[in-house]
């Protein structure tokens, strides 16, 4: 049987898996041309195959996405049509994601990114940040989806003294550190009543441009957006104008539409967002766990038992 090896690959992982697996021929392809010519008598490709790599495969039977975001994957539509399995790898990525959000809401409420500016200037003044620092205790968190992310984040809040409440596509009775979890019916009223909304769901179809400049309109001019799982969920141009206009108190971006965002982007020039370049899960601990996931399945393949995080190709997560 062959693996293709195209994704978080180093000298210690590779010697684990041909010391684990004896019996697997591995084949690490880190370039396009390399990966269509290995894929086509594999079994097995652990990465994110370009179309042209992916229809390349003649016996493919599994594919391992690396991270959790399937929407590229389910673009290519011999894939979604075909009887290959569909992977990823939830879990690693949710706990940095959510010590991320905590770190943007505490960012803002304590006005560290203005703090840092006034230390490179070697600036001091109490006065300026008398009353104008906040507290989270007691303050709305509106979180949207409640997948592994959005409980992550929910979980944290909750030990700050936030009310969270969450919806989700397919609501669910809410877990101890939610008060409320509604289903879309109820999204302008998250919007309507939150300090702090989190964009967790993932990219599909459905998802693409579901916030408009209406629901960032329903926001209260002190509250703030953190888009922490992926862009294009949020319309960026009227998050923009939202922004420019102070209609609300601030954004946190780790996720954008179009990345690297364009070094022309009217987004830097702003300073009421907190930019980061989709950084907010690489951890050591990350990259490690998305490692070990593959590793479990491929037993389990070998094993003919049930993959953990089996995808839905046509809901796309």
């Amino acid at each position: 049987m062959k693996v293709v090896l195209a994704s978080l690959m180093n000298d210690e992982f590779l010697k684990d898996l041909t010391e684990t697996f004896p019996d697997v021929d591995f084949a690490v392809a880190n370039s396009a041309e390399d990966q269509a010519r290995e894929i086509q008598d594999a079994d097995v490709f652990f990465g994110m195959p370009s179309r042209d790599v992916f229809v390349a495969g003649e016996r493919l039977r599994w594919l391992q996405i690396p991270g959790t975001g399937v929407d590229k994957a389910v673009e290519i539509p011999e894939l979604v049509n075909s009887d290959v399995v569909l992977t990823n790898a939830r879990g690693p990525h949710t706990n940095p994601m959510a010590d991320h959000v905590m770190s943007v809401v505490l960012d803002f409420s304590h006005r560290t990114h203005e703090m840092m500016g006034d230390q490179r200037d070697r600036y001091w003044s109490t006065e300026k940040y008398d009353q104008r620092i906040a507290e989270v205790g007691g303050s709305k968190m509106g979180i949207l989806a409640l997948g592994g992310i959005g409980q992550a984040v929910a979980r944290r809040a909750h030990a700050f003294g936030m009310e969270v409440y969450a919806v989700d596509k397919n609501p669910f009775p809410a877990p101890p550190e939610v008060r409320e979890v509604w289903g879309l019916d109820r999204l302008d009223d998250m919007f309507e009543m939150s300090d702090w909304i989190v964009i967790a769901a993932p990219l599909t179809t459905e998802s693409h441009g579901m916030i408009t400049a209406r629901h960032l309109g329903l926001m209260k001019p002190s509250s703030h957006l953190i888009i922490i799982s992926r862009g294009g969920i949020v319309d960026e141009d009227a998050l923009l104008d939202t922004l420019k206009k102070n209609r609300i108190a601030g954004a946190g971006v780790d996720a954008f539409e179009n990345e690297p965002l364009s070094s022309d982007s009217p987004f830097w020039e702003l300073d009421n967002i907190i930019i980061s370049p989709h950084a907010s899960a690489l951890t050591f601990e990350m990259w490690e766990g998305r490692r070990q996931i593959f590793k479990e399945n491929l037993r389990r393949f070998l094993a003919n038992e049930p993959f953990l995080y089996v995808c839905d190709k046509v809901a796309g997560f």
